[in-house]
């Protein structure tokens, strides 16, 4: 239940909560972004986790006094959002579509409909989605296992999903400590991340939509 409430904290109060893991552990903190990041990205069945809001909320701890040292979080971070997506591939590729009898309580922990829309994401985007992935919530977590299972040349995968893994926690860390200098941006904090949320699930929407729109179309 502690956890369950911990997760809740980290969603709707990320920088609180980071916060307070800093003042509660110290330099452990590091270990403790390193591994949610790994989670969020190296688990197929955990894409709630915060992605983009956590880094913008790091790199913004990053910019004050006596906060996180950039130089070492945004290649700590890097490593484990690589570490993660590997883990998903291999995972993908080990279990295959069996994972789609897992369930837990009666109910599926993989969803047939997640697999479905990255693989529409994969068939209008080719390779570069393991980039653009990246930025998307969900997605961000399915892909890397999605390419598993498909069994996706692990040498075209791992380029690109290195080059992701940098433009996404290099990007977004950096923002956040660019803008976490700015007064305004601190006191108006919840509302950027609500921002940086909508912004990230936009082409997700935008593909829902569409979707939609081209079965109305057919079916008349």
């Amino acid at each position: 239940m502690e956890f369950i409430n911990f997760l809740i904290d980290l969603l709707t109060n990320t920088k609180e909560t980071l916060m307070w893991l800093f003042a509660e552990y110290g330099t452990l903190i590091y270990a403790i972004l390193f591994l949610i990041i790994f989670v969020e990205t190296g688990l197929v069945v955990m894409p709630f986790l915060p992605g983009d809001s956590l880094l913008f909320t790091a790199g913004m701890l990053c910019a004050a006094e006596g906060g996180l040292n950039i130089w070492l979080l945004i290649p700590l971070l890097i490593l484990a959002a690589v570490l993660g997506d590997n883990t998903n591939y291999f995972v993908g590729r080990f279990f295959h579509e069996k994972v789609l009898s897992w369930k837990f309580r009666g109910k599926q922990l993989v969803k047939q409909e997640w697999l479905d829309q990255t693989h529409k994401f994969f068939e209008k985007n080719g390779t570069k989605t393991i980039i653009i992935a990246r930025f998307v919530p969900i997605v961000r977590t399915i892909t890397p296992f999605v390419s598993g299972v498909g069994r996706m040349n692990y040498k075209i995968f791992l380029p690109y999903d290195i080059l992701g893994g940098v433009l996404w926690v290099g990007g977004v860390t950096t923002i956040g400590f660019l803008l976490g200098q700015i007064p305004f941006v601190e006191k108006h904090l919840e509302k950027f991340i609500i921002g940086i949320v909508i912004l990230s699930v936009m082409p997700i929407v935008f593909e829902t939509l569409k979707a939609r729109s081209a079965k109305k179309n057919a079916a008349k």
